[in-house]
């Protein structure tokens, strides 16, 4: 599909048909002051051979987890992604697929769908998983908008302050035109505490939002969070790291009655940012009220398996006043390598991952807080991340660390609404995250930076 400029004789014809002369004349309706009047500053034309050149130059001065050492955190992270994702998922079939208009005739792709929601189903501990949403925060806002319309209330929603602040940015973005108001309980420890978070709550909470693994990277009273929002007849949103239940209980073990979560580390890079994955699931008493698309199984005429699309309540398909979200699509193919990275893995692949990232971040923990000048923040029990606090200040040890060839990040005081961490804890506090890729050497080269 070769894009080729127009020719002068089709501008032309063009113009003709508008009914104008010239391409001047076209444009006379905009104020002369708003139209540049000088040729486009643009350079020499290069040849091919001299373009491809210079691409490559330009290119080359991307730096990413080929060329660095990555210990960033705060919701993506740099996690081993086997060869054979890339291979099977960069398949033309699979490739180049877009989303099926005609549903039951992409077979192909309703079966991918289906296996990946088995898979987060089962990963989550709950009942029934959609065939993705777009992105962590995307994730937890459609959650609570669920969660709104399953129990009728508007009021309030109760989000628990060691949740992603930029999750909670979109949550606010989501709701800015309705008159739900979104109480964030403060977390100055690290962690959520029982009796700010029932004070927090009255008879129009819809639900109660936690992060376990949180922001921080520390873990949550999540059984005993559920226990209190279901006491005041709020639902328990729960958002979490897929890979985290290789070692902790299940969403659903915990109470939750929606789990969400961001899907990057199950097999998709950095790629600067996105696009990602979001995940949501829930227990089957809601599944009428959960976004985006539903896939399931039955058998045709012969009697053979097929695939269909069971639920799809958005307003393009069904009354507006009946949708669940304006969601179009879904990530179909950053949810196939999820499908393929969770059926490499299996239940012991992801227990190793789990344990390798939990060591390896314990060890790094350990050797940076016998560092001069150097604690932790926090002092309840984490995962694979956490905040370490520099006497220097987060700024200046992120640039030590980088000059070493180490990235490390984000640091708090960048971060938005959390103004109820102490100064010390802001400016001091960056984030480390230590996933099963790193090494010893490379985390006692990081020791060394910040040393």
């Amino acid at each position: 599909m070769s894009y080729l400029f127009s020719t002068a004789d089709e501008q032309q014809q063009m113009l003709q048909r508008i009914g104008v002369n010239s391409l001047q004349e076209l444009v006379a309706q905009i104020p002369v002051g708003l139209q540049l009047n000088r040729p486009l500053n643009l350079p020499p034309a290069l040849t091919e051979l001299e373009l491809e050149r210079h691409l490559r130059e330009v290119a080359s001065r991307n730096v990413g987890t080929s060329t660095r050492l990555c210990f960033m955190g705060g919701g993506a992270y740099d996690h081993f992604i086997p060869s054979v994702v890339d291979e099977i998922t960069s398949r033309g079939e699979f490739y180049t697929a877009y989303t099926p208009y005609q549903a039951e005739a992409s077979q192909g792709t309703l079966q991918s769908f289906f296996e990946f929601q088995s898979l987060i189903a089962e990963l989550s501990g709950l009942d029934v998983a959609n065939s993705s949403l777009y992105d962590g925060g995307s994730g937890v806002a459609e959650a609570v908008l669920m969660a709104s319309r399953c129990t009728a209330r508007v009021g309030r929603i109760v989000v628990v302050g060691s949740m992603n602040p930029e999750y909670v940015q979109s949550l606010q973005t989501y709701l800015v035109n309705k008159s739900t108001e979104v109480h964030v309980v403060p977390t100055p420890t690290g962690s959520a505490d029982l009796a700010d978070i029932e004070q927090a709550m009255n008879g129009q909470t819809a639900c109660v939002l936690v992060q376990h693994p949180n922001f921080f990277g520390g873990l949550e009273e999540v059984a005993k969070i559920a226990e209190l929002a279901h006491r005041h007849g709020a639902l328990l949103v729960q958002s979490f790291d897929p890979l985290s239940v290789g070692l902790l209980k299940r969403p659903g073990d915990l109470g939750a009655d929606i789990a969400v979560a961001e899907g990057q580390s199950l097999g998709i890079p950095l790629q600067f940012g996105g696009p990602y994955l979001g995940i949501l699931a829930c227990r089957q008493q809601f599944v009428r009220k959960m976004p985006g698309r539903l896939i399931g199984q039955t058998v045709d005429r012969n009697g053979l398996r097929c695939f269909f699309l069971n639920l799809q309540a958005r307003e393009q398909h069904i009354r507006r006043e009946g949708a669940t979200s304006n969601i179009c699509t879904n990530q179909g193919l950053m949810a196939l390598r999820a499908t393929v990275y969770l059926s490499l893995l299996g239940p012991t692949g992801l227990k190793e991952v789990a344990e390798l990232s939990c060591r390896k971040a314990h060890y790094a923990a350990d050797r940076l807080s016998q560092i001069n000048g150097c604690e932790l923040a926090f002092s309840s029990p984490f995962f694979k991340e956490f905040v370490l606090k520099h006497s220097l200040g987060s700024d200046v040890a992120i640039r030590m660390a980088a000059a070493a060839g180490v990235d490390i990040g984000p640091a708090l005081n960048r971060l938005p609404g959390m103004s109820w961490l102490s100064e010390e804890d802001r400016e001091q506090g960056v984030l480390i995250a230590v996933t099963e890729s790193r090494t010893r050497d490379e985390i006692d080269t990081l020791v060394a930076a910040l040393s």
